[in-house]
């Protein structure tokens, strides 16, 4: 059955840009800026499927399982941004956050035409990376009903992964689609149909608000610190002593030496001088805690 788009909601004409064309420069700006202005509180009406989605990851994260991030256009360049972040930002394994782009890597950076339709791709894409229970998918769609991506979903169902899809439509979307559909409905955009503007602000927004809040309920962030870095570029050596030098109450030269002493793993130096311990009783403490850093830090 042919879908009729003309009634997604981000594929409506907004009335509020009618006549954006015959704008100023500044006139064009404010319109664009007062559109973009109401995404937060588009995000905040979606916070219980917000939720729900952070627990879904947590737990698979949590049994050292993967999250793909599988989208198109877009859609898949978000996922491509995300998944790449979260290693450098938080010490995730290489393998930890994967994106899936319809059509290939190659679609990054120009589109093909039609890859978005073959819905059996998104499912071989993962079995390919043999997706299994322990895992979360994250399907990005700003339109809700991508084929690519709800194979993918399907898939991701018979083999027992975790199954959340990040939308900013909810018209036509199955109800079973994922275990959470977090749907966003910013409305139509300035520019009819072109998702990459609200839509993809909204989209940005919720996958940094997922993954964000997955990492510090997994230990990756003491108060509001990223601990669980490592020092691997002058900005990062610099952001690590300062980061060991504030969590440990101690001096530049202890952070420093400590922080050598650790393989420049901030985490480490920061419970060997809270705790008074070497690398290796502080691994250990770390290991007992799960990762955390607050409880290992406890008498």
């Amino acid at each position: 059955m042919k879908r009729d788009f003309s009634r997604l909601l981000t594929e409506q004409p907004n009335p509020r840009s009618a006549r954006i064309d015959t704008l100023s420069v500044p006139e064009i700006l404010d319109v664009i800026h007062a559109e973009d202005a109401s995404i937060a509180a588009a995000a905040a009406a979606a916070k219980p499927r917000r939720v729900r989605a952070v627990n879904l990851l947590v737990d698979r994260l949590r049994k050292v399982g993967r999250v793909f991030f599988v989208g198109a256009g877009t859609s898949g360049r978000l996922g491509v941004l995300e998944a790449a972040e979260l290693p450098p930002t938080f010490d995730t394994r290489p393998t930890q956050a994967q994106s899936i782009m319809a059509g290939g890597p190659e679609c990054v950076w120009a589109s093909k035409e039609g890859a978005e339709d073959d819905g059996a791709d998104g499912a071989r894409q993962l079995r390919i990376r043999a997706v299994g229970p322990l895992d979360a998918v994250i399907g990005i769609a700003a339109s809700g009903v991508t084929p690519f991506v709800h194979g993918a979903l399907a898939e991701a169902k018979k083999r027992g992964a975790a199954r959340i899809l990040v939308a900013c439509n909810r018209r036509g979307v199955p109800p079973d689609a994922a275990d959470v559909v977090v749907a966003v409905r910013v409305g139509p955009e300035v520019i009819a149909g072109s998702t990459r503007l609200r839509a993809g602000t909204a989209t940005k927004m919720v996958l940094n608000q997922l993954t964000t809040a997955a990492m510090i309920r997994l230990g990756k962030v003491y108060g509001n610190r990223m601990v669980d870095l490592q020092a691997r570029s002058v900005k990062l050596e610099a952001r690590a002593l300062r980061i060991v030098r504030e969590a440990a109450r101690a001096s530049e030269s202890d952070a420093a030496r400590a922080l050598k002493a650790a393989g420049g793993r901030a985490k480490l130096a920061i419970v060997m001088l809270r705790r008074g311990v070497g690398k290796d009783e502080a691994a250990k403490l770390l290991a007992q805690a799960g990762g955390m850093l607050r409880k290992a830090l406890e008498p």
